[in-house]
C-alpha cells in the first residue's frame, strides 16, 4: 500500500455558528493535539492546532454575518493530525479540494457538506475520475416524475380523434385528403412516441 507523503487542503472552508465552534472546540480531545485560541478584532478567531510532534496548523476564523468562517490552506505531514483534521472537516461539513500525495501521484478528493463528491487521480500521465457521486434515488425520482412524453401521447390521441371526426365532416376528396395525411404522421408519431 502506498505511503501517504501529505495532505494539502486547497481552497476549503469550514462556516460554524457560535454554537457549532463550542462543538468544535470540545472535538479537540485527542491527547496528542492541543489548541490555542487567539480572538482578535471584530470577534474572529485564530485557532491553533498542535500535535505533540511539533507539526501545528492555524484555522482563522473570520466573524461573517453571524457565522465564522474558515478559509483553510494548509499542508499536513503528520498522519494523525491530518487524519484528525479531516474528522472535524466531515464532522463541520466542510466544503474544498483536498489533495492527497503519494509518490508518483497524487488524489484529488472534491467535498461538497463534509462529504467526497468526486476523487481524481493526478499522476505524470495525466488525470482519471476514480469516484463520483451519483443521487441515483433522486435521479429516478425525477425520471418517474417526469412524464412529457405521456402528455404528449395523451396530446397526439386527442389531435387524431379531433381528425377522425373532421374526416367523418369532410365533404371533398382534397379535404380528405389532407386529413388522412395529418393522420398518417400523427399515427407514425403515436408509434413512435409509444416505442
Amino acid at each position: 500500500m502506498a505511503q501517504r507523503l501529505a495532505t494539502e487542503y486547497v481552497k476549503t472552508t469550514l462556516t460554524l455558528s457560535e454554537t457549532q465552534m463550542d462543538e468544535f472546540l470540545r472535538a479537540v480531545d485527542d491527547p496528542q493535539v492541543h489548541y490555542h485560541i487567539k480572538v482578535l478584532d471584530n470577534g474572529s478567531q485564530e485557532i491553533v492546532l498542535e500535535h505533540s510532534a511539533g507539526e501545528e496548523v492555524h484555522l482563522f476564523f473570520e466573524a461573517k454575518e453571524g457565522a465564522l468562517v474558515c478559509e483553510l490552506t494548509c499542508r499536513l505531514i503528520h498522519p494523525q493530525l491530518t487524519l484528525f483534521i479531516r474528522k472535524l472537516f466531515v464532522r463541520f461539513k466542510g466544503e474544498g479540494i483536498v489533495y492527497r500525495m503519494y509518490q508518483g501521484f497524487t488524489m484529488v478528493y472534491f467535498y461538497n457538506e463534509g462529504t467526497v463528491r468526486k476523487i481524481m487521480e493526478k499522476n505524470a500521465a495525466g488525470s482519471k475520475l476514480v469516484f463520483e457521486y451519483k443521487n441515483t434515488v433522486q435521479e429516478l425520482q425525477q425520471l418517474f416524475q417526469h412524464q412529457n412524453v405521456e402528455n404528449e401521447i395523451s396530446d397526439v390521441y386527442h389531435l387524431i380523434n379531433s381528425l377522425l371526426d373532421q374526416r367523418n365532416l369532410a365533404r371533398t376528396f382534397s379535404e380528405l385528403e389532407q386529413i388522412d395525411h395529418k393522420l398518417r404522421m400523427s399515427c407514425s408519431k403515436l408509434f413512435a412516441l409509444e416505442a
